[in-house]
């Protein structure tokens, strides 16, 4: 059901008809629509998302003034632009813009992008607002949205882009090496390098180290390995449904013969962005607290990511593909496709739990919803009664789909708890 506005006469009927929240819902799935459709990797997506939310909160606190800047608050973020004292602006409609420009200006099919700013400026002027009112707040939320985009080049993003090329090492058999059937080069691997949103390094917070390497088959690594290897050779129809729901694979790909066949679908961010979106629309969510979720999911998800590669490429260890099909069974591949990138952690781990934590802090426990994701790829929408019990299953799923071992889970979701956590009371709002 949309969100219906209070009725209000005189000139100003505009300020309630523009606290309808849909309209930043819309513009998050609409990012989130064209990273899936120019497959953004999964840190990469992270990056767009909490880089617009900032840029939609920023532009709509003067309108809340009981609500505080995030400059200071955010590494490197320097105070921004204000609203002309004694002038009327929309908030809400600087914050949409904002939020639009910075997810057009980082992504690549900017044309869909702007099509919706286009089609919701509309609506803001179907609102009766005042010609000089709507100029004035777009051009407030365009220079909000400049002073983030400035913000941004400065996080290291571009010198990753010509880091130099990972290199594999062969020699030493615990080291990750690229798996079929892409066998891709290593994703992100200078991914520590970013700055991070909110935690104080890349290295804050550590997870248990995984298990020592050894194919001895009486050692915990080589019975981590095999328990891989059992249960997939018993796993049961509701725990491959479950590792196909959180798969997330923005480009997976399934060979038959020598076809391969690729399908986009949405990051494991962008699932817990759609899973902010649903539960702001079942609590009723006002314009406000619904930017705030997406802004503290948002920033979460980055610093997970952040944190979560470090410990991928330090330890840099190997898959339970390549350990199986080099010590137990040549033949074996996971139900699942595995990532391109180091075992230790589990990124959908960690992501999961810092973005649950988040979303249990904002509306509590139990919180019931349904989360209708992955509908567009064919499955049923599944009903949780929180969002641990979510992030939990995120987390599983993963050690069902063979893809890691289960203390690579269990470690991702002790340093998602921990992200979220500290993101939620080292940035103070209010």
């Amino acid at each position: 059901m949309l969100w219906m506005p209070a009725c209000q006469s005189g000139s100003d009927a505009y300020k309630t008809k523009a606290e309808n929240p849909e309209l930043v819902h819309r513009g998050f799935r609409r990012i989130t629509d064209i990273m899936r459709h120019d497959i953004f990797s999964p840190p990469v997506a992270s990056r767009i998302y909490a880089y617009s939310a900032v840029a939609a909160y920023e532009a709509l606190i003067p309108g809340h003034p009981e609500y505080k800047s995030l400059a200071g608050q955010l590494n490197g973020l320097t105070p921004g632009p204000k609203p002309e004292a004694g002038k009327d602006y929309c908030y809400p409609l600087a914050s949409v813009s904002a939020l639009m420009k910075v997810g057009k200006t980082l992504v690549f099919s900017e044309s869909s992008m702007e099509d919706l700013k286009e089609t919701i400026s509309q609506e803001f002027k179907d609102m009766d607002i005042p010609a000089d009112v709507f100029d004035r707040s777009l051009k407030y939320g365009d220079a909000v949205a400049d002073h983030i985009l400035k913000w941004s080049k400065s996080d290291h993003y571009a010198e990753t882009r010509s880091a130099p090329k990972y290199s594999i090492n062969t020699k030493d058999p615990s080291r990750w090496v690229p798996t079929p059937p892409q066998y891709a080069d290593a994703l992100e691997p200078h991914w520590m390098d970013i700055r991070p949103w909110v935690l104080d390094s890349a290295r804050q917070f550590k997870p248990e180290p995984p298990l020592a390497y050894s194919e001895d088959k009486n050692s915990d690594f080589y019975k981590a390995a095999m328990e891989v290897y059992t249960i997939s050779k018993s796993i049961d129809d509701a725990q491959k449904e479950t590792a196909v729901y959180w798969d997330c694979n923005p480009f997976e790909v399934s060979v038959s013969g020598h076809m391969m066949v690729a399908t986009k679908k949405i990051s494991p961010g962008g699932h817990w962005v759609n899973i902010t979106g649903h539960a702001c629309r079942k609590a009723k969510a006002p314009v406000m607290k619904s930017t705030v979720t997406y802004l503290l999911v948002a920033l979460s998800l980055a610093d997970g990511f952040i944190s979560c590669w470090t410990q991928k490429f330090t330890t840099n260890l190997v898959r339970p593909e390549t350990v199986i099909n080099r010590s137990i069974d040549p033949e074996w591949h996971p139900f699942i496709e595995t990532p391109p990138f180091p075992e230790h952690t589990s990124g959908h781990a960690t992501i999961s739990a810092a973005a649950a934590t988040i979303l249990t802090k904002e509306f509590g426990e139990p919180f019931e919803f349904t989360d209708s994701t992955e509908m567009e790829f064919g499955m049923k929408a599944r009903t949780f009664s929180s969002f641990y019990p979510a992030s939990d299953e995120a987390a599983m799923s993963r050690l069902w789909g063979g893809i890691h071992y289960r203390l690579g889970n269990e470690g991702g979701r002790q340093n998602g708890r921990e992200i979220g956590n500290f993101v939620w009371n080292k940035v103070k709002l209010k």
